[in-house]
């Protein structure tokens, strides 16, 4: 059985620190997350990542799913009451109802909000 580039790419920042397995979705797909380390490993990759990043909390700070002082250095975000309306989530594309649902999961790991 071969090994496909992407998972290749997987298993090498596994091996070196740079993602870490978080556990199982709903579906029973394996999920992953980025650490700190993935900066020195593959800057690259880092960058592309954190524009998306940006992106994305940028596109859910403007439909008032978050807020966050942008003037701050490194803004703290936090989730709105608009972030826990299933009727209001259920509008936003796939895409961001899947980031705004990962902010969600961290934040209830880190004891950040309960749920």
């Amino acid at each position: 059985m071969s090994i496909t580039p992407e998972e290749k790419m997987l298993l090498d920042l596994l091996d070196k620190g740079a993602v870490e397995f978080t556990g199982f979705d709903e579906s029973g797909e394996a999920m992953y997350r980025f650490t700190e380390k993935l900066k020195d490993v593959n800057p690259e990759l880092y960058s592309v990542h954190t524009e998306l990043l940006n992106v994305e909390i940028m596109a859910l700070w403007e439909k008032g799913f978050v807020d966050m002082n942008l003037f701050e250095e490194n803004p703290t975000v936090r989730l709105t009451k608009k972030a826990f309306n299933r009727n209001e989530v259920k509008q936003l594309n796939e895409e961001l109802q899947s980031f705004l649902k990962e902010i969600k999961r961290i934040f209830k790991q880190d004891g950040t909000i309960g749920m």
